[in-house]
């Protein structure tokens, strides 16, 4: 397993391509583009203050959240398979990291972006997407039974890259045990309401 681990067959000149061109995909922000474009202003000025779909939900629009969420899951998605169809299966691992990295860090607002469930879920489809159903199955599962998003996307994250190496993707399971560190660092502030007990519950109010 470690052998394929290291075997990573791709030159610096494209796995550098799939990156810049991943990352331009990942960092269209299309939290504040669909929210500007209803009229709600800024949504960097409400709720955690990112340009994720669930921040986009404390406008009270539930369709406009549902359409960030799908956009930025499929932005990633759509990094991954252009750059496959073109570079290659590892450009594709490469563009889906980046469009990962791109989601949380866009040039275009500051570097500030969302916490990146959404990208990590398309980078998923772009690449195994076989796991999106272990993926769902997991938060669906941990979410009946602690009403807690937050914790539901974490403990999915966490099971990701365990299922991927046991399956013997070693490669994409590396780069998704990355991200999903990533985002444990992004989510700093729910793992520590959950820690408190201050977390918000799914349907919970104010």
């Amino acid at each position: 397993m470690l052998s394929n681990l290291m075997s990573w067959q791709i030159t610096l000149p494209i796995a550098l391509a799939a990156a810049v061109i991943g990352y331009l995909f990942g960092s269209i922000p299309f939290g504040l583009i669909l929210t500007r474009a209803a009229g709600l202003g800024d949504v960097r000025s409400i709720g955690s203050g990112n340009i994720g779909a669930t921040n986009v939900l404390r406008t009270g629009n539930r369709k406009l959240a549902a359409a960030t969420l799908l956009l930025d899951a499929l932005k990633a998605s759509a990094a991954a398979w252009v750059v496959g169809y073109f570079l290659g299966q590892e450009a594709a691992i490469i563009a889906g990291f980046f469009a990962f990295i791109g989601h949380l860090f866009p040039v275009w607002i500051g570097f500030k972006g969302g916490k990146g469930v959404a990208t990590y879920i398309g980078t998923l489809l772009g690449v195994a997407p076989i796991m999106v159903v272990l993926f769902a199955a997991v938060w669906l599962a941990v979410a009946f039974t602690s009403r807690y998003s937050s914790l539901s996307a974490l403990v999915a994250m966490l099971v990701i890259p365990v299922a991927l190496w046991i399956l013997g993707n070693e490669k994409v399971a590396a780069v998704m045990a990355i991200m999903t560190l990533i985002s444990y660092w992004k989510h700093k502030a729910n793992i520590s309401r959950l820690m408190d007990g201050t977390e918000s519950k799914i349907g919970a109010k104010g």
